[in-house]
């Protein structure tokens, strides 16, 4: 059971890892358009936060032999402040305000859970409470990206959803979970459970509009979806909001 629960673990940090590297494809795109486009940099800001606290719950101090669960939750940090700070900086004036008070939060938030798990709570507390925290946050991270997933059934387009987040989403949430379940840590299984259904539900919606991909409705798309897939015409005088979301 426990070269099971080690094996697993080492595929999670696997994939997680994977998983953080996905993106950067899209940023790529986004230097390169200097623009965000319809990307949505909450799913970033919402992952940072979790590994912040995954990082931390993960501490032998904090809940005893998790150390690899601190270990890929601290790389993943490191490289999602990278991708946050690229986003508040080709950002239009709107979306850096929100990206950048999210992030506040963010620090705001880890901070405060490292300040009371530190001074005020000891043992089986701390460990409690930390990990009902990333366990939380947790869950809000893999549901960032319901939005997107909203819109790729609206405009029938996969374009903003990319294949191989959606694919990392699943395999992630998955190994972690069986980590979880192993190890009998509720606080890493039933996250990470609500992550590999989402993964899956990703996976389903990507094989099923797969070949619209960047493709609009073949009736010809109203001005707001072709807002929101980024391809607004020049000769109807407006940029097109770039609020949309990316998984």
């Amino acid at each position: 059971m426990q070269v099971a629960h080690f094996l697993f673990g080492i595929f999670g940090n696997a994939s997680a890892l994977f998983l953080f590297l996905a993106p950067v494809i899209t940023f790529k795109r986004i230097i390169k358009n200097r623009s965000t486009e319809k990307f949505s940099g909450i799913p970033y800001v919402m992952t940072l936060l979790n590994c912040l606290l995954s990082a931390w719950y993960g501490l032998p101090f904090v809940s005893p032999h998790n150390i690899l669960v601190s270990t890929v939750n601290g790389t993943g940090a490191l490289i999602e402040i990278i991708y946050v700070l690229i986003f508040i900086t080709l950002a239009p004036r709107k979306e850096k305000a929100k990206i950048l008070g999210l992030f506040t939060f963010v620090l705001s938030v880890f901070s405060a859970v490292v300040f009371v798990s530190l001074f005020a709570l000891h043992a089986n507390a701390r460990k409690l409470f930390c990990g009902f925290a990333a366990a939380i946050f947790s869950i809000i991270m893999y549901g960032s990206p319901l939005s997107i997933m909203r819109l790729v059934i609206k405009t029938k387009s996969v374009e903003f959803m990319p294949f191989f987040l959606s694919l990392f989403v699943f395999l992630c949430g998955t190994s972690w979970f069986i980590f979880g379940l192993l190890g009998r840590d509720p606080f890493v299984a039933v996250p990470n459970g609500v992550g590999s259904a989402l993964g899956t539900m990703q996976l389903i919606l990507y094989f099923i509009y797969r070949e619209n991909k960047g493709v609009a409705k073949k009736q010809g798309p109203t001005e707001e979806e072709s807002m929101e897939m980024g391809d607004t015409k020049p000769q109807q005088g407006k940029q097109s909001n770039v609020n949309g979301t990316q998984a």
